[in-house]
C-alpha cells in the first residue's frame, strides 16, 4: 500500500512540474539548454516555479562585432524563480547566472517573462523575453561587464512540444582591446520540449 501511495505522489508531482530542453540553431550557431524543475525532487518547493539549468552556445564570429576574434563556446549555469501573475497569462521571474567563455566569466542578474497569448481558437502561443546584466563588480578576470537580452515567440504544435523563433543579443565586454564585444547577436529557430 505504501509503495502505491509513493508512486501516486511521484506521478502527481510530475504531472504539474515541467523540466525543459531547448535546441536552437541558425546558419552558424548552435545553442542547447536544459532546465530542471526542482519541485519534482523537493516537496518543499512548489512545482513549476524554481528551476536550475545550463546552456551552451557554440557560435562562430559571423554574428559578432569583430570578425578577427575567435568565439570560443559559451557555458552557463542558471537559477530561476518564476511565478504566474494571477490568471492574466503572464509569468515573471528573477534569475541569476554564472557564465564562462575563454577569458570571461560573470554572474549577471536578470528578469524573465512569459505571456500566453489568449487566442483559444488556435494552437497555444507564447511570447518570451529576458534581460540579464552583470556590471564590473559581478565580472571576473578580464571581463568588464555582461548583458544579454532575448525575445522569442513559441507555437505549441503538440502537447508539451513548441517551435520557437527568437532573437538573442549577448555582449561580453572586456577590459582589454576587445572592449565592448558583441559575442553573438542573431535570430534563431528551434524546438522546446517540456516533460
Amino acid at each position: 500500500m505504501l509503495k502505491k501511495l509513493v508512486l501516486l505522489a511521484i506521478f502527481a508531482v510530475s504531472a504539474f512540474a515541467m523540466h525543459s530542453v531547448e535546441v536552437n540553431i541558425n546558419d552558424t550557431d548552435l545553442e542547447v539548454s536544459a532546465k530542471v524543475d526542482l519541485g519534482q525532487f523537493n516537496y518543499n518547493v512548489e512545482p513549476n516555479t524554481t528551476f536550475l539549468g545550463f546552456r551552451i552556445v557554440d557560435a562562430d564570429n559571423t554574428h559578432s562585432s569583430d570578425k578577427k576574434y575567435r568565439n570560443d563556446p559559451y557555458y552557463e549555469a542558471n537559477f530561476l524563480m518564476k511565478k504566474p501573475l494571477s490568471s492574466s497569462g503572464l509569468s515573471v521571474g528573477m534569475g541569476v547566472k554564472f557564465n564562462y567563455t575563454t577569458d570571461f566569466s560573470s554572474v549577471p542578474l536578470g528578469l524573465e517573462a512569459t505571456y500566453k497569448v489568449p487566442a483559444k481558437a488556435f494552437v497555444p502561443m507564447y511570447v518570451n523575453g529576458s534581460v540579464y546584466y552583470g556590471p564590473r563588480v559581478l565580472s571576473f578576470g578580464t571581463a568588464d561587464r555582461y548583458y544579454e537580452y532575448r525575445l522569442s515567440y513559441d507555437i505549441e504544435l503538440i502537447n508539451n512540444g513548441r517551435v520557437t523563433l527568437g532573437y538573442r543579443s549577448m555582449h561580453t565586454s572586456y577590459q582589454d582591446v576587445r572592449s565592448n564585444y558583441v559575442y553573438n547577436q542573431a535570430f534563431y529557430f528551434g524546438f522546446k520540449f517540456f516533460f
